[in-house]
């Protein structure tokens, strides 16, 4: 089997536990307003390689993984469901720590099965949630977040630990009352281990302009790093509140 992929890094430092070789899969459904990699959009884009190509690159810089592993990113990886369950299946024979980050918009509770196989090799996921509410969801990404809610509670009941994560976009993404129902959200879930509140950048504006394509949050200044903290205390005081029963 063969995947599409759009690049490799080989020392990621912010994409799970350790240091890890990321693999960039090529193709996403959302147009999420403050995406910085337009180009993995298109699912027809980036280099066919299998699943021995993407291994024999990590294995050249293995010894700098001890306390890493593998992550698969994109675009949208479970557009390439069967390939990355066979590129994690292939690394756990290895021994290799698999990290999954993903939106879970693709996710299907109807059609477990194929995610259940990919459960049983992941070893951790990384799930981005962009907003809670449904209706501001599809304003942010072109997508509502059923999906995505019922991916979170789909690998809650498999056990497969979570770290969630949550972009911070002034006026977008900081009111607190969303902030205080994501958090009863997470809450809910037993499989969570981490939670990443960061801030919004800029840094992907640039890329929209050698695209040509007109960035949707021109003018929208980066998040301060103080609101991205008082964002993630609204965020834990709802995991708090619903872990405790209030």
């Amino acid at each position: 089997m063969k995947g599409r992929v759009h690049s490799t890094e080989s020392f990621g430092t912010v994409d799970g536990p350790g240091i890890r070789f990321v693999a960039f899969l090529q193709g996403c459904p959302m147009r999420c307003k403050y995406c910085h990699n337009p180009d993995t959009w298109e699912p027809c884009g980036g280099t066919e390689m299998t699943v021995e190509e993407l291994l024999s690159e990590y294995e050249r810089c293995r010894e700098f993984y001890k306390d890493g592993g593998i992550t698969v990113t994109g675009g949208e990886p479970l557009m390439q469901t069967e390939f990355v369950t066979e590129l994690f299946e292939a690394a756990k024979a290895r021994g290799i720590h698999t990290c999954l980050d993903t939106s879970g918009v693709v996710f299907d509770p109807d059609d477990t099965e194929r995610f259940e196989r990919l459960a049983a090799c992941t070893d951790l996921v990384l799930l981005d949630i962009k907003h809670i509410d449904s209706v501001l969801h599809r304003e942010l990404t072109g997508h509502d977040n059923s999906r995505i809610l019922e991916f979170a509670r789909f690998l809650d009941r498999n056990a497969v630990p979570m770290w969630i994560r949550h972009v911070v976009v002034p006026d977008i993404t900081t009111d607190e009352r969303y902030l205080y129902r994501l958090g009863r959200f997470i809450g809910e879930l037993k499989s969570v281990k981490a939670l990443d509140v960061l801030p919004y950048h800029v840094m992907g504006a640039a890329k929209y302009k050698a695209l040509g394509i007109p960035y949707p949050l021109e003018g929208v200044p980066a998040a301060e790093k103080e609101v991205a903290e008082r964002a993630k205390k609204f965020i834990l005081q709802g995991i708090k509140d619903q872990r405790t029963g209030k």
